[in-house]
């Protein structure tokens, strides 16, 4: 029986990963369960899962988690804030960690989990685009173990030997091939992206995600991330990751060998499959998902992604490139400018511009402990939204 702690529990990822759970009693029990600010949610799911802890964002949504709770009759240990989120990821009594809190604030509750050993499911990208080197070395000092959970990632991860050990160079790996969606704007005119709204940028054709996500699935700048996510993930130079644009989301993505293989994974677009696949690692256990039925699919399409209408992409190829702290400086941008587009503050073609001109006028500098990353993350952010209030 493995306890799991979920950090996120009210998200897209975190509803699966219960869903997943639920249907193998025998196997998985919840220690702890998190949300920023989704108190009625959480208290539904707690009633539920009966976790041992619950954790939200702030003092008064414990205080309000707290009530609804007693009024349960359920005796549940509530905290709040980043050190009661990094206690349940650390807590002995927890085995494996679904880390799916979207943003930078999911980076601390996912490196306590991985200095103290456990079993992480990583679907928070911004962990590695932030502080790459800094949480595979935690991962390798504590012998924690790493499964992606993205489902690209874990498409890729699926199709390499169980002994790759980010060694692409020993194993014949020629290439990583990222399919994406290509989002809602794949065929939209590049003109007339200026006018795209909020709901429109969130509506994907293929997923149900987050807002955040989904608008950065409409830049590209989702896979993006995950292009470098992949690099740190897997040992592979930006060079030998490719992106590919796969409108049905069938394939997952590829594995490209030096001897003119091409191994990929296929599945409906649904996300309790790597769930499923990373809870059990190495068996493999049912996650409710029909499999794919290729005759009705017919005919899978692909196409290369145009940096012109995705402008996003090559700024993540350039942050990876760059080295140091570009990829946090990015990511940082890419929040302020994403929130201020969801909330009216600024047009969708500005989230690309803005991205551009704070890594512009910061240097990459080289980051050597959590403290110094996230200062280049504040300054990013500052500098981000004092553009936008000029």
């Amino acid at each position: 029986m493995q306890s799991i702690t979920i950090l996120g529990a009210t998200g897209s990822i975190g509803i699966s990963t219960l869903d997943v759970i639920a249907r193998h009693p025998d196997r998985y029990k919840v220690h702890a369960l998190t949300a920023h600010s989704r108190v009625a949610e959480l208290a539904a799911l707690c009633e539920r899962f009966q976790p041992q802890v619950a954790v939200t964002g702030s003092a008064g949504a414990a205080a309000e988690l707290s009530r609804l709770l007693a009024a349960k009759g359920l005796a549940i240990e509530v905290g709040y804030g980043e050190a009661a989120l990094c206690d349940a990821a650390s807590a002995p009594e927890c085995h494996v960690v679904m880390a799916a809190i979207v943003g930078a604030a999911g980076l601390a509750p996912a490196l306590a989990a991985a200095h103290a050993g456990k079993k992480i499911l990583l679907a928070n990208k911004e962990a590695l685009v932030m502080s790459g080197r800094l949480f595979m070395d935690a991962v390798a000092a504590s012998g924690a173990q790493l499964l992606p959970i993205d489902s690209e990632h874990n498409a890729i991860f699926q199709c390499l030997p169980h002994d790759f050990g980010r060694a692409p160079q020993q194993h014949g790996i020629a290439k990583i091939l990222l399919t994406a969606s290509g989002g809602p704007f794949l065929k939209r005119a590049v003109d007339t992206l200026d006018a795209v709204t909020p709901d429109e940028a969130v509506a994907h054709p293929n997923w149900v995600m987050g807002r955040k996500i989904s608008v950065d699935s409409a830049t590209m700048m989702n896979k993006g991330l995950e292009v470098i996510e992949a690099h740190w993930l897997f040992g592979m130079p930006a060079r030998q990751i490719e992106v590919v644009i796969h409108p049905q989301s069938v394939i997952h993505s590829m594995v490209s060998y030096v001897d003119g293989s091409v191994l990929a994974q296929l599945g409906n677009p649904d996300m309790r499959t790597p769930i499923a696949h990373a809870l059990a690692y190495p068996d493999r256990i049912a996650s409710g998902v029909a499999p794919v039925d290729l005759a009705e699919i017919a005919m899978l399409r692909f196409e290369r992604p145009d940096f012109i209408r995705f402008p996003c992409l090559k700024l993540a190829y350039d942050a990876l490139e760059a080295g140091g702290c570009a990829a946090a400086l990015l990511n940082a941008a890419n929040e302020v400018a994403v929130e201020a587009f969801l909330n009216g503050e600024i047009g969708f073609r500005m989230i690309d511009q803005l991205i551009a001109r704070v890594m512009d006028a910061l240097p990459a500098e080289p980051v050597s402990d959590i403290d110094a990353l996230l200062e280049q993350d504040r300054r990013a952010r500052s500098l981000a939204l004092s553009f936008i209030q000029r």
